[in-house]
């Protein structure tokens, strides 16, 4: 499995969600606008980049079932 590029590919996106996520969270803890503009826009490419990985886990899943 560890062979498998798109397995590989699911995976880089699932970490690029969990290093946007602690980034933005990281934001919340310090004070001042632009760190609280900064750490909105964080949660917000993150929610993008889930949305990608969850796509890829989909296609994970339907490609490996129908054994393709």
């Amino acid at each position: 499995m560890l062979t498998d590029p798109l397995f590989l590919l699911v995976v880089v996106a699932c970490l690029a969600v969990a290093v946007i996520l602690l980034m933005g969270i990281s934001g919340f803890g310090k004070a001042g606008e632009a760190n609280s503009r900064r750490s909105n826009l964080f949660m917000r490419y993150r929610i993008y980049a889930q949305a990608i990985a969850i796509v890829l886990i989909l296609v994970f899943v339907f490609f490996r079932r129908t054994g393709g």
